[in-house]
């Protein structure tokens, strides 16, 4: 989602199951040859891959891309898809960008570090593969975890005097005077997004379109993050939940549109910024694996690519 790598916070909002092996039997020939012809068709490109930060893999070696300021890693998710479909140099353009919103996919954006030219120009009639993972800078959940994370480093002192462990403070300044701006937010994207996948399609009307949906950021228990990420439990709960209605919006408004999903949610769930470091897939307030905070890690970035991978050659 945001460049928490040049801003020193923010979030967005990376995983699956490995490929299904092909299964050998009294038909082996006619399934080996199946299976031949399909990954032939599959690996065919180009394949353009468009997003954010959760795209891009802030701080994750190499940081090779232009422009800098995009902080694209040669091995995000889009890298690691396009080399297991064994595409060559030529069919694969990586155009996501940090910060990017859905508006950075049709005007250049400006990244403080060189200007990345509209996402949606490196589509062409000959494109016949599209990754889409963004969203999250559209309903400001950087700046949403930046402010919870405020709000529960006060309540956490608090908390040593009062015990208390089930408010979530951060969460009423979002759903004051009964109304839930957040909801809001996601229902205005989801309309600038159907927008978007309908101008993949008309600029690349042979392309399989899949829209990434993001990992799991936090717990379903907010009393594991402590110091790593000090949010009130309540306000845990209550972001988790706005994550999860932001990708059933990204999954229902993709599959309008005839793309296809890709959920990261489900694979990623005891991987999240809160679990040990041996096994989060995404990086705490400091991250202890070349990462931006709150982003995935080379590990996160694998299990997404995995989960598109598992989609792609369905």
């Amino acid at each position: 989602m945001g460049p928490l790598a040049r801003t020193g916070m923010g979030v967005a909002l990376a995983c699956g199951v490995l490929l299904t092996a092909v299964s050998i039997g009294q038909n082996s020939d006619s399934s080996s040859k199946s299976s031949q012809s399909n990954n032939k068709e599959i690996s065919k490109g180009p394949y353009v891959a468009l997003g954010d930060s959760y795209t891009s893999g802030p701080k994750i070696p190499p940081q090779t891309a232009t422009p800098a300021g995009c902080d694209r890693s040669g091995r995000n998710y889009p890298a690691l898809v396009a080399t297991e479909l064994g595409l060559k140099a030529a069919d694969f353009r990586d155009v996501s960008c940090s910060g990017a919103t859905i508006s950075d996919l049709t005007t250049p954006q400006s990244t403080g570090n060189g200007t990345n030219p509209a996402q949606l120009s490196a589509l062409t009639t000959d494109t016949r593969l599209v990754t889409l993972g963004i969203g999250g800078n559209d309903i400001g959940f950087s700046s949403m975890i930046t402010k919870c994370v405020g709000t529960g480093t006060l309540f956490k002192l608090a908390e040593r005097v009062t015990d208390i462990t089930d408010k979530a403070p951060c969460e009423e300044k979002y759903t004051s005077g009964g109304t839930d701006k957040v909801a809001q937010k996601i229902r205005t994207t989801g309309d600038r997004l159907t927008r978007a996948l309908n101008e993949i399609q008309r600029r690349a009307p042979e392309a399989r379109v899949y829209v990434v949906g993001y990992p799991s950021i936090l717990p379903a228990k907010g009393t594991r993050c402590g110091r790593g990420l000090p949010i009130a439990p309540g306000d845990v709960t209550f972001l988790r939940q706005k994550q999860q209605e932001l990708n059933t919006m990204l999954g229902e408004r993709a599959r309008a549109a005839g793309a296809t999903y890709v959920d990261t949610f489900t694979p990623s769930a005891g991987h999240d910024a809160c679990s040990p470091a041996a096994t989060r897939w995404i990086e705490p307030l400091k991250p202890s694996s070349p990462a931006a905070m709150v982003h995935p890690n080379e590990r996160g970035e694998q299990g997404m690519a995995t989960a598109v991978l598992s989609n792609v050659k369905n």
